[in-house]
């Protein structure tokens, strides 16, 4: 079999064994189908590859946010504070994921944008249904030839409709009272403190979106498994490997 051939076939193969798992990257057959493709990797340099780093890339495994709950329909359910750092209100509130996409591009020098972009649905019957998104901002540069260096930056939390405005401003404008024991409390506030988080102030009324910052964000690694004109492979510090398509 010709090289394209054998590229076309592994990643085919890989697209497979997602869709028959759910998306995870813990499956067997899926991470089979990884250990077969990267000897196949003709990047030999990903984390130098700017053309090829550079795009709008699309989640096809399965989100690694904390405490997620496969549906039935095979989507994601979260709460809205597993998503950035319990930074936005209400942090209870159920939602499901409609997809994550992370736009990359050169900002200066070697350092690119690592943004993270959640497409989310309300679910939850307190609330009407409501489509919002969730940008945690980061930024990362290389520092050997298949890792990046990650740092998040900051995030916000802003409407996908503007027709839903007032029913947007209704649920996530006002900070709402917090239910935290005193222990609960005293760990976010020590956590905010070690990470300079500056939190949510007053929701911007024109666009409905609500920011905070993260100005002592920890620095982590991110080693880029495979990379080419359609598929990005990664993994990170935890092990959590990551499938991206390019858009």
């Amino acid at each position: 079999m010709a090289v394209t051939g054998k590229y076309a076939a592994a990643k085919t193969a890989l697209r497979q064994a997602l869709a028959a798992c759910g998306g995870s990257t813990k499956d067997k057959a899926v991470l089979d189908a990884i250990e077969n493709l990267q000897p196949l990797n003709p990047t030999k340099a990903p984390a130098y590859s700017g053309t090829l780093l550079d795009s709008n890339w699309l989640l096809i495994s399965a989100p690694n946010f904390p405490g997620g709950e496969q549906l039935e329909d095979g989507k994601f359910a979260y709460t809205l504070g597993r998503l950035a750092f319990n930074m936005f209100q209400p942090t209870g509130l159920k939602l499901v994921i409609d997809r994550v996409l992370q736009p990359v591009l050169l900002l200066e020098g070697e350092q690119r944008s690592h943004d993270i972009v959640v497409e989310f649905t309300t679910i939850d019957e307190s609330v009407p249904k409501l489509a919002g998104i969730v940008r945690n901002q980061g930024v990362c540069h290389p520092v050997s030839d298949r890792l990046l260096q990650v740092k998040f930056t900051g995030g916000t939390l802003a409407p996908q409709n503007p027709n839903q405005m007032n029913d947007w401003q209704a649920v996530f404008g006002q900070q709402q009272p917090s239910q935290k024991s005193w222990q609960e409390k005293f760990k976010s506030a020590l956590f905010w403190l070690m990470f300079g988080l500056v939190p949510p102030q007053a929701m911007n009324p024109a666009t409905g979106e609500v920011c905070f910052t993260m100005q002592r964000s920890p620095k982590g690694r991110l080693e880029i498994l495979y990379l080419d004109d359609e598929l990005r492979i990664t993994r990170g510090e935890r092990g959590t490997v990551l499938v991206c398509e390019r858009q």
